[in-house]
């Protein structure tokens, strides 16, 4: 906890929220100088006097980091019979207090691959991760053939869309289920359509025979402390005979493939999309890959990041008393002074 705005505050003893040595996690007994380093990096005073108690009012050694993590996307499926659209990489943003001298880990996951086989489903995303927070990769969308060779969706953050075949030739499979608190379920298939994969802020939507594949589900808007955006939708669905495919979702999400045979298109990098289902009219054609994800973090700027190490590819802006840090590939650590 933060030592009191206001009063007395000693260098040391029991009374909590007026104990520096407490508040510096040493205990109640501890001899400590206000020249320490530790002392003088509570009071943000690197040199110079210090003022008891006035430098230490309100000071704590944790800072507050308001963060997004977005997992990678998945891939789609490989359709001659309609594929299911890839989930959407897991969405988490809150708030977390953390000891700004802590390295804490950093990683951007990558998307998943679109499958080239009707036996086997989308690729999973891999995860994002910061400190304790973990979003999970989104699941991969349902593959299928006309021979009724099919592969069904996977979970993930977001779900993948269910393929349009199922066990001996039945219409379709059910989309998978999302992450609770990081995203939603895929849509359903059904004959010769996939469902769109789950994203963010909803489901996928459900294939519909005869019409079209499902669109992949919206993903979720990001504050405007963290710049806004929105990111984490899922991919459209893949379809047979011509029909039209899904839509990607808002947030990176890829479209099923726009004419003939072709195949889906990619999620958006750094947005977790899923990628969209192929669309086939008489060939297999393979799913489009997910989009990788993105970390960012939000702190005071009287911070500077310290040691974003392990390759970590990451930019800042400074606006309003407080920094954002982007991170858009890599993995590594990261700690203030």
């Amino acid at each position: 906890m933060a030592l009191n705005g206001s009063g007395p505050i000693s260098l040391a003893g029991s009374t909590v929220g007026q104990s520096i040595a407490l508040e510096l996690g040493l205990s109640a007994t501890a001899q400590i100088s206000l020249n320490d380093a530790a002392v003088r990096a509570l009071a943000e005073k690197p040199s110079g006097a210090i003022v008891m108690p006035t430098d230490f009012y309100g000071k704590s050694t944790t800072i507050s980091i308001e963060y997004l993590v977005v997992a990678g996307g998945a891939g789609a499926g490989r359709t001659a019979n309609g594929s299911g659209g890839g989930g959407a990489g897991g969405y988490r943003t809150s708030t977390l207090s953390v000891n700004p001298s802590t390295n804490y880990t950093v990683t951007i996951g990558g998307g998943g691959a679109g499958s080239t086989s009707a036996s086997a489903a989308g690729g999973n995303g891999s995860a994002s991760v910061f400190a304790s927070i973990t979003s999970t990769g989104g699941g991969g969308g349902g593959s299928g053939s006309l021979s009724s060779t099919f592969a069904a969706p996977n979970t993930g953050g977001s779900g993948g869309g269910g393929t349009g075949v199922g066990a001996g030739g039945g219409a379709g499979q059910s989309g998978a289920a999302g992450t609770s608190g990081q995203g939603n379920a895929g849509g359903n298939g059904d004959d010769n359509v996939g469902g769109g994969g789950g994203g963010a802020g909803a489901v996928g939507s459900n294939g519909t025979q005869s019409s079209s594949g499902g669109n992949g589900g919206n993903g979720s808007t990001v504050s405007a402390n963290l710049g806004g955006g929105t990111y984490a939708g899922g991919g459209g669905g893949g379809t047979n005979d011509n029909l039209p495919t899904g839509s990607g979702g808002a947030g990176g999400g890829g479209n099923g493939g726009a004419s003939g045979d072709t195949v889906g298109s990619a999620g958006t990098a750094n947005t977790g999309g899923g990628g969209g289902g192929g669309r086939a009219a008489g060939a297999n054609q393979n799913g489009g890959a997910g989009g990788s994800g993105i970390v960012k973090l939000r702190y005071p700027d009287t911070k500077t990041i310290s040691n974003p190490g392990g390759g970590l590819t990451y930019s800042t802006s400074t606006s309003g008393g407080f920094t954002v840090a982007t991170f858009t590939a890599g993995t590594g650590n990261v700690s203030w002074s």
